[in-house]
């Protein structure tokens, strides 16, 4: 028998629903009306239809930066991914002072991004950065930043790997402890090893966990700005920009109100275009009726 909504309820989440619109879809509705227009300071908007896309998709430095952010995206939530998945299988199996590392593993997301930008900047400073002079000891090439771009994008992408890592971690240390131990008492009865229990039970089991993790991180890691614009800032010759450093500098910089709203919206297409596969397997496994595919 399937309940009907009446207008207590409708009035009960009508707070939330009026909260949802005026936060988040009448603003994007204002941005995407001015991705259509001609903005910028003492000006009026006029409209221009799609030709602050088309200027958009015309200009290399705009290809660039989706590279960059693409490239940077796969390894923050692939290696976070794993990390995560690590730690928190540790963690369940049983660590020593695991309330205490339970707070060590959680300490970065107490930190401020700038204030881990500045550390993770001096550390790596080629002269007197402790990682440097680390490297340069055990005879490995140090991490150039400053001036190799790639160097730069694979140290913004390690910095938001540690600043994020709590996040994923968090939600997979608890999807594991919400797995019953039955499942394993039975395994262990049929003379299953820790692997095949990690393999057949606990992986399966994972999935839609690191399914909804890496949906969230895909979306947080698209908007990546702080660590890019505090190392490198986009530099050399905007080698090393993202998008949302790119948007950044159409408005602020070149005060180009039109292009930076498309760019925004540019954005979220892509970014939604990374997480329908991923959302595409959350609905399968998670809502979708037996037998449908």
């Amino acid at each position: 028998m399937q309940s009907r909504v009446g207008p207590a309820q409708w009035a009960m989440i009508a707070p939330v629903q009026a909260l949802l619109l005026g936060v988040i879809f009448v603003p994007a509705l204002y941005v995407f009306w001015l991705s259509l227009n001609k903005s910028s300071f003492g000006l009026a908007p006029s409209f221009v239809g799609l030709a602050n896309y088309a200027e958009i998709l015309a200009d290399p430095y705009f290809w660039r930066s989706l590279r960059n952010t693409v490239v940077v995206v796969l390894l923050v939530v692939h290696l976070e991914l794993l990390l995560a998945l690590g730690a928190a299988l540790l963690f369940a199996g049983g660590v020593p002072a695991r309330r205490t590392m339970i707070a060590v593993m959680l300490a970065p997301y107490a930190i401020s991004e700038v204030a881990a930008v500045v550390m993770w900047r001096f550390m790596m400073e080629p002269q007197v950065g402790m990682v440097s002079r680390g490297l340069a000891w055990l005879g490995l090439p140090q991490l150039e930043w400053a001036v190799e771009p790639m160097h730069g994008l694979l140290l913004a992408g390690l910095l938001s790997v540690w600043l994020h890592l709590p996040f994923t971690f968090l939600i997979l240390y608890s999807a594991r402890l919400a797995l019953p131990n039955d499942l394993y008492e039975a395994a262990r009865i049929d003379g299953a090893s820790a692997w095949q229990q990690c393999r057949s039970i606990t992986l399966p089991l994972l999935v839609p966990a690191m399914l909804v993790a890496m949906l969230f991180r895909y979306v947080f890691a698209f908007r990546l700005f702080s660590e890019i614009w505090l190392i490198t800032q986009g530099g050399p010759a905007r080698q090393t920009e993202v998008m949302a450093v790119y948007l950044y500098l159409e408005a602020f910089r070149y005060n180009e109100f039109g292009l930076a709203a498309a760019t925004g919206w540019i954005m979220v297409l892509a970014s939604l275009l990374l997480a329908i596969p991923y959302l595409r397997q959350m609905y399968k496994r998670m809502f979708a009726p037996e037998g449908v595919s």
